[in-house]
């Protein structure tokens, strides 16, 4: 693959994460940022799908419980 079309797919793919995220509340924006966060982070000390995964709700579930407005 050329730089030229990966350079483009990353501006595209960063373009429409960022608009789909604009209707957010602060707390789904945490979910989703913690479940990012968990699945690289759950990757990178396994390196399966299963850890992926795994990280990627762990992750969620921190983000939500962090981010959740306090009454």
């Amino acid at each position: 693959m050329s730089i030229f079309k990966l350079f483009s797919t990353a501006i595209l793919l960063a373009t429409l994460a960022l608009a789909g995220c604009s209707g957010m509340s602060h707390q789904e924006k945490g979910t989703v940022l913690g479940a990012a966060v968990g699945g690289v982070a759950g990757n990178v000390l396994c390196g399966g799908v299963l850890c992926t995964g795994a990280g990627a709700v762990v992750g969620g579930v921190i983000g939500h419980e962090v981010t959740k407005d306090k009454k």
